[in-house]
């Protein structure tokens, strides 16, 4: 148990002196653990302000999404290798985003689209749910330093 806390620890980084809102965000946003989280974002195209705005003024991942113009397309399944071909205007995906999940061997694939949708998997939201609830939790703490 105190070895968890010792590595929790060393991925905190301190808050600066005078820190503004969106440098919190994005100081939060670099750790580690919100890696696919932060890809998600970049691929969006949205200014920090409103995804801060959105992320406080929603409880999940699918309406955070709708919060900043985006409709969720649930599928059962994604073949990643598939979507590769179909990233660019053409293929109308802007970005695949694949998170491995080593502890049952599989892929949990988001598409972002073109179209204002994004595609993904149930397995997939309930990950992204995970991740948004944690963020904020960090987010709204003062110091954005809350395990």
């Amino acid at each position: 148990m105190m070895k968890k806390s010792a590595n929790i620890a060393s991925s905190v980084s301190p808050p600066p002196a005078r820190e503004t809102e969106a440098q919190r965000f994005e100081r939060i946003l670099a750790r580690a653990d919100f890696k696919p989280l932060k890809a998600v974002f970049d691929s969006l195209g949205i200014t920090v302000p409103l995804l801060r705005a959105a992320i406080v003024t929603t409880n999940s991942y699918q309406m955070f999404l709708g919060k900043v113009g985006y409709r969720v397309v649930l599928v059962k399944h994604i073949h990643e290798q598939d979507c590769y071909s179909r990233l660019g205007l053409a293929g109308g995906i802007r970005a695949v985003l694949p998170v491995h999940d080593i502890a049952t061997y599989s892929t949990m694939v988001t598409l972002v689209n073109y179209d204002a949708t994004v595609t993904t998997t149930p397995n997939s939201m309930d990950f992204y749910d995970n991740q948004l609830a944690q963020f904020k939790v960090q987010l709204m703490n003062k110091s954005g330093d809350a395990g």
